[in-house]
Formats: structure tokens, C-alpha cells, sequence
């Protein structure tokens, strides 16, 4: 019999989270996902849904009617998009230039596409004009690509993509869950047709629902696809033209239909995470978007400086890294985990290791959503500072900090 003196009250320990995400949720959300159940047709919850999909498309900057959220991590939101969209066969194109890019293809594979990929190395971006030859030599249905990829902390520009994409009849999918509000996005302005993202990084939530936005030629592939599911078929209910889409959790269509007027009962909406996601959204605008991103920006800017004035060396490409994420390479002969662990267990602060080739050797350090102000990077820069020199990486005193303060000072 199961011995329940084992198993108190969750009780975690307090840390800061100042790795590559998730992130210490804002107080204002987890204190909305606390507000009272309620039924997935009471009038309020359905306002409440409607009222989430007008913020959302502030947050993408579209006007897109189709921008909702699926209930699941950043990769349900992928996969939804990626599963409605490509059929059996689909030729579909992935730049890949960092973990998340792989990703990208390992689910296409799964969709049972035909996937031909770009790469450059790990710490390196894409020009745009490599990505247009890469579409007219091989004419995919759909390109996919990641805006801003953790594992290797870079910024893919994506302001003529979506353009390119449009001009050879090319739908175009973007997972932007580490960069949105981090960094400047504008789906209708690039015309990219669909986003997906995620809460727990520049958004201040917690991870478990994705939103996403689609365009109306998107929307327009997707409902060709219409399998109405037996147990809700109504009368004069058609399936559409094309192939259904081999997934009744993540098939769009009819997720669509549960977000829109008709309100078929697809799923039960996740109550609470929708309360997350709206709060996240309304927190944001209330700060104002550009004020977010700058706010980003000057923060990212100070740990860098930071980081840089203790004698370290940064990875990849400076000029196009991510606001919110900084991958800092190991000094020789320091070892990754003990630093890890120090920052953990003597600080109580987190920082990322990494993936693939950068496994060891690069940590990520993030500033991103609640945890991008400035007592969080003094903070992490302090205690950082200290563990270094604890190992035997030695900096000037203080040199790290007093760098931070001095962009907070212009």
C-alpha cells in the first residue's frame, strides 16, 4: 500500500530562472490561473476565449481572424500547424541552424513529408537570399523555420521571407515560442502565414498552451482537409476535398470550429491555461509591445556587457543574437556541471547548459519575460561572477557588474 507520509505538499524551492526558459512566471499570471473553473460554454468562458484571440493578434501584430491557442507546450502548437498543413508527400523546405530546426524536421518526417533541408553551422544565421535559391531549386509546398533558436541563442531574420515566400507560392511557418515579444515579429507586415508560440519565455507564463496565428490562404489549405469527427457530425456536415488531416487532437479545422461560432465540442479548453495565456497577452500590451522588446533589449544588453567584461567569450554571431538569450562559452579546463550546480544549489539560480555540438561547452543564460530587469542580471552576474572564481576562472572584481550598470546608466 502506497506509504502517503512520502508524498507531501508540492513545495518547491525558490529559485531564479535565468536560463534559456522556462522563466519565474509573472505573480499577475499564476495568481489568474488560480481564478474559479468555469464550463467551456458558459457565456464568460466564451468571452473570455474571444477576448484572448483580440489580444494574440496584438501580440503577432495581424489581423489574422484564426489566431487562437492550442492546449499543449510549444511543440503541440508546432505539431498543429505541421500536421494540418502537410499531407503525405508535401515537399517542405527547413533552413537548420541550430536544435529547433532539426525539430522542425524530425515532425515533418512524422507527417510523412518530403523534407529537404539548408544548413550552416551552429552560430550562424541564414542571408535570405540563400534561403529564395534553396526554395527555386527544389519548390517546396512549405518552408519552416525557426525565428530565434535557444540551443544556439541566434536571431533568424525573417522580414523578406515571408515576401520571398509569397512570390514562388511557397506557404511559409514560423516557431517563434523563444523570440515573441522579446523581439521584433510582425506577421502581416512579413507575410508570413503561420506563427506559433509559447508562454514560458519573453511572454512571463508557464509552459502548457501554444498560440498561433493563421493567414487566409493557411486556413484556406487547412479546412480542404474537413474530417468532421463521427460522434459530432451533424446534419449536411461534408468532409472537404483533400486529404483529412491524420490527427483528431490537432486537427485545426476543427479546433477552429471549437474557437469560432459554431462551438462544436472538439476538447475541453485547458480553463486555467487560457487564464494564463490571456494574462500573459494583457500584461504585455498593458506595458505597451515596443516597450517589452526594448525592455529586452536594454537588459540583454547589460548581461552581455557583463559577461564580456568578466573575460568571457560569447558564442555565434553577436550581431544577430536574441535579446533574451546569451550562450557564453566554457573557459577551459572549468567544469560545466560544477558551475551549474553551484549557480543551483549555493544561489539559487539556474542557467542552461546545451545541446548537441554545444553539449559542455556553452552555457545560455537568459533575460527574458519577468526576469528581464535589472536586479535579476546584477543578481545573476554577482553570484555568476563569484562561482567563477570559486573554480579558478579569475576576473577582475566586480568588473561584470559595474559593465551592467553602466549600460543601465546611458
Amino acid at each position: 500500500m502506497l506509504d502517503l507520509d512520502k508524498y507531501d505538499q508540492i513545495n518547491p524551492p525558490a529559485r531564479l530562472l535565468m536560463g534559456p526558459g522556462p522563466i519565474n512566471a509573472d505573480p499577475r499570471v499564476t495568481r489568474a490561473m488560480a481564478a474559479p473553473l468555469i464550463g467551456q460554454f458558459d457565456p464568460v468562458m466564451t468571452d473570455y476565449m474571444n477576448q484572448t484571440m483580440a489580444l494574440y493578434r496584438d501580440i503577432f501584430k495581424t489581423k489574422n481572424e484564426q489566431t487562437f491557442v492550442i492546449d499543449g507546450t510549444a511543440r503541440a502548437g508546432i505539431e498543429a500547424v505541421l500536421v494540418s498543413t502537410i499531407r503525405p508527400g508535401d515537399k517542405v523546405l527547413v533552413p537548420i541552424f541550430g536544435r529547433f530546426g532539426l525539430l522542425l524536421c524530425e515532425i515533418a518526417h512524422r507527417c510523412r513529408a518530403d523534407v529537404h533541408t539548408i544548413e550552416v553551422p551552429w552560430g550562424e544565421i541564414f542571408d535570405p537570399n540563400v534561403i529564395e535559391d534553396a526554395i527555386k531549386k527544389i519548390k517546396p509546398r512549405l518552408l519552416l523555420c525557426v525565428q530565434g533558436d535557444t540551443s544556439t541563442t541566434l536571431l533568424q531574420p525573417l522580414d523578406k521571407i515571408g515576401e520571398i515566400c509569397r512570390r514562388h507560392g511557397v506557404l511559409s511557418y514560423v516557431d517563434a515560442t523563444a523570440s515573441i515579444v522579446g523581439n521584433v515579429l510582425e506577421v502581416d507586415k512579413w507575410q508570413l502565414d503561420g506563427v506559433s508560440v509559447s508562454l514560458q519565455k519573453c511572454l512571463s507564463g508557464p509552459p502548457g498552451v501554444a498560440p498561433l496565428t493563421l493567414s487566409p490562404k493557411m486556413v484556406e489549405i487547412i479546412q480542404a482537409r474537413k474530417c468532421v469527427e463521427l460522434g459530432i457530425r451533424a446534419e449536411g456536415d461534408s468532409s472537404g476535398s483533400d486529404e483529412m488531416i491524420y490527427s483528431n487532437y490537432f486537427d485545426i479545422d476543427m479546433i477552429i470550429r471549437y474557437w469560432g461560432s459554431e462551438r462544436i465540442n472538439h476538447h475541453t479548453e485547458a480553463t486555467s491555461m487560457l487564464y494564463a495565456a490571456r494574462e500573459c497577452a494583457r500584461i504585455v500590451l498593458q506595458e505597451g509591445l515596443d516597450n517589452v522588446i526594448e525592455r529586452h533589449r536594454i537588459n540583454g544588453a547589460a548581461m552581455v556587457a557583463g559577461l564580456q567584461a568578466m573575460g568571457l567569450k560569447l558564442f555565434g554571431d553577436i550581431n544577430h543574437k536574441m535579446n533574451n538569450v546569451v550562450g557564453v562559452i566554457r573557459p577551459e579546463h572549468i567544469n560545466d556541471q560544477e558551475v551549474r550546480n553551484l549557480m543551483l544549489n549555493d544561489f539559487g539560480i539556474e542557467i542552461g547548459a546545451s545541446f548537441g555540438p554545444l553539449k559542455g561547452n556553452v552555457w545560455r543564460i537568459g533575460t527574458m519575460g519577468y526576469n528581464a530587469r535589472k536586479q535579476c542580471v546584477l543578481q545573476t552576474l554577482t553570484a555568476f561572477e563569484a562561482v567563477l572564481n570559486r573554480v579558478g576562472f579569475k576576473t577582475v572584481q566586480g568588473a561584470g557588474l559595474q559593465a551592467a550598470w553602466d549600460i543601465y546608466q546611458k
